[in-house]
């Protein structure tokens, strides 16, 4: 059978166009979300530089507070996640080494994430430290 289609319809849809698009946009989204968020980080540091350790404790266990870090954390672990798997997937051309590095990358933003939410839950809800 004749194929009627042209070169160009042929050709489209099949290679990298359009792929990637909804990690480009996540990037971006979550940078946005780290400019309030930085900001209000910003402030709470300069709260808490006074205060002393009882009064850091007193600060992250106020509950809007500690909400606000570990919101804070999740998305600076996610944009940092994003971040490092761009490169490793820009960069690496060995599809073992780069599969492996992408798998790292996800542990080790992972486990960041959740020790330094641990850590912050663990002080606002008056856990021993």
């Amino acid at each position: 059978m004749t194929d009627f289609r042209t070169p160009l319809s042929r050709a489209r849809g099949s290679g990298a166009a359009g792929h990637g698009a909804a990690h480009w946009v996540a990037e971006r989204v979550s940078s946005i979300a780290l400019i309030p968020l930085t900001l209000w980080m910003i402030y709470a540091a300069l709260v808490i530089a006074g205060t002393g350790y009882e009064g850091a404790v007193a600060f992250v266990a106020h509950p809007v507070n500690a909400v606000m870090i570990v919101l804070v954390l999740a998305v600076s672990g996610w944009h940092m996640h994003a971040g490092a798997r761009v490169i490793i997937e820009d960069y690496m051309h060995r599809m073992l080494g780069r599969s492996a590095l992408l798998i790292l990358n996800l542990f080790v933003a992972v486990l960041l994430t959740a020790l330094a939410v641990f850590s912050v839950l663990k002080v606002a809800l008056g856990g021993a430290l």
